[in-house]
């Protein structure tokens, strides 16, 4: 299972953040690693945080062969059941602008509830997702999801010069991106 997962995020790297081969070792063991099967054989996975008011559904991948096949749902259904025993009240996860996957959490009953600023190599917006499970005294306040294309040469190009390294962190980091927004407005 961890050889698949690890080995899967690894072909979706672009489209998903990063976790050692050891945080899912440790997730699947505290239950919290859940595979979708097809005829017997993986074909994708989510990883979801720990149980609490709020779940945070933390990566959820499945193979490009796969995909608008309803795998996805029957996986993101075990996790809202998962949630729903917890006697969660919601389920949020963040999600790039520019993936597709941000129709399918909307399909799947999600609302956008803010837009945060991502990293500064993919230079992209996340959207945040959330899905009540639980009445709450006051509605969700939905947005339109943020859209768009990422455009990440200023990141690769200021690489190759050096101007920034992997060792670039604190206020070198925020002093950068500052920079990189200045330039793009």
């Amino acid at each position: 299972m961890i050889n698949y997962v690890d080995s899967l995020q690894k072909k979706n790297a672009e489209s998903l953040s990063f976790y050692p081969r050891q945080v899912f070792e440790r997730e699947k063991e505290k239950g919290r690693l859940f595979l979708g099967m097809l005829n017997g054989e993986p074909c994708g996975y989510l990883y979801v945080g720990a149980q609490g008011k709020d779940v945070k559904c933390h990566q959820v991948c499945i193979q490009y062969d796969a995909r608008r096949r309803l795998y996805g749902a029957a996986i993101v259904a075990v996790m809202e059941q998962y949630a729903s025993e917890a006697c969660a009240a919601s389920i949020t996860l963040r999600c790039g602008f520019d993936l597709d996957a941000n129709d399918f959490w909307q399909a799947m009953g999600y609302q956008c509830v803010v837009h945060q600023m991502g990293g500064v190599r993919r230079m992209r917006t996340i959207n945040v997702w959330r899905k009540q499970l639980q009445a709450e005294l006051f509605e969700t306040i939905a947005l339109e999801p943020a859209a768009g294309v990422v455009d990440a040469s200023v990141w690769r190009k200021n690489k190759q010069t050096g101007t920034v390294t992997q060792f670039v962190r604190g206020k070198q980091m925020r002093d950068y991106r500052a920079k990189l927004v200045k330039e793009n407005d």
